[in-house]
């Protein structure tokens, strides 16, 4: 990534929220929680590995997910699962593209869950709206690819790489590190020229963190929002939920939920789930109750 000069450097964005998240041609309002339906053509997911493998699995699970009200649709083809390591850029090539071909110019936006800059740039030529990237864009040539894009971007937090990010990681500060993190990289991306209203943040819940880090992360979730931008947050079916309910990867739907609930009071804007369905009854509750309100 280009060093931006000192005088050049833009501030840190206004504590207002963006009211909409741009992802190419789609203006997305952020008036209620989005809900990303994850799609994973991985063989080694922690969730799913291997059920959606094939491309005809995945785009039937994504066509799926819309069905049952999925806001955006997340594809990935590298699973960044603890202990899992990194896929050669053209397998990971060879599980995205032929998904995104059959799924770009539909009814939403889809993201691609990618950390490679070459693939950014091939996956945003061929219609994807949105990169999800695990490391936050600090690839040489990531944010450029962005920058010379109309897509949307998640920039997300994680401490080590997936392959040892579990063995047991230390924060002095676990809110204070993570929110200076990714307020440093919005201001990185924002200084390349990318609106605030196509920028995510996402604290990476379980990428190098211990229960009760992701907990105070958790907790203290509505700090994240004086950034300015929209932030997202993947708590689904995730280990942290399996330590607390004693529930396999599986049976985590209701603790998923739950999760999802409490980051959107939190005020999550973006909720990156596996089960859609549920996940958008209970939010059309809490919506119900804050309308009322």
């Amino acid at each position: 990534m280009r060093d931006i000069p000192a005088a050049k450097r833009l501030p840190p964005p206004a504590s207002r929220l963006t009211m909409f998240l741009q992802c190419g041609k789609f203006r997305l309002p952020l008036v209620r929680p989005l809900i990303m339906g994850v799609v994973n053509i991985t063989p080694d997911s922690f969730s799913d590995g291997g059920e959606f493998s094939s491309t005809q699995a995945a785009v039937a699970r994504a066509r799926r997910l819309i069905a049952e009200g999925a806001d955006i649709i997340d594809v990935g083809g590298e699973s960044t699962r603890p202990g899992s390591r990194s896929v050669a850029l053209e397998e990971e090539r060879r599980r995205v593209l032929p998904v995104l071909e059959q799924l770009a110019g539909g009814a939403v936006p889809v993201s691609v869950d990618t950390q490679k800059p070459e693939l950014m740039r091939e996956v945003i030529t061929a219609g994807a709206a949105m990169i999800n990237d695990v490391n936050a864009l600090l690839a040489p040539g990531a944010v450029e690819a962005i920058a010379a894009s109309d897509a949307a971007v998640c920039l997300m937090h994680k401490k080590g790489a997936p392959a040892d990010m579990q063995a047991d990681p230390h924060y002095a500060d676990v809110v204070a590190e993570v929110l200076a993190f990714l307020t440093a990289r919005v201001q990185a991306v924002r200084a390349a020229g990318v609106a605030v209203e196509r920028i995510v943040i996402d604290p990476g819940f379980g990428f190098g963190k211990t229960l009760e880090h992701n907990l105070e992360l958790l907790r203290q979730l509505d700090r994240f929002n004086e950034t300015g931008v929209a932030v997202m947050a993947g708590l689904s079916r995730k280990s942290m939920l399996g330590r607390i309910t004693g529930r396999e990867v599986g049976e985590r739907v209701h603790a998923s939920v739950a999760a999802a609930l409490i980051a959107a009071q939190k005020g999550a804007r973006i909720v990156r789930v596996h089960d859609v369905a549920a996940t958008r009854d209970a939010l059309a509750v809490l919506e119900a109750v804050r309308r009322e309100g």
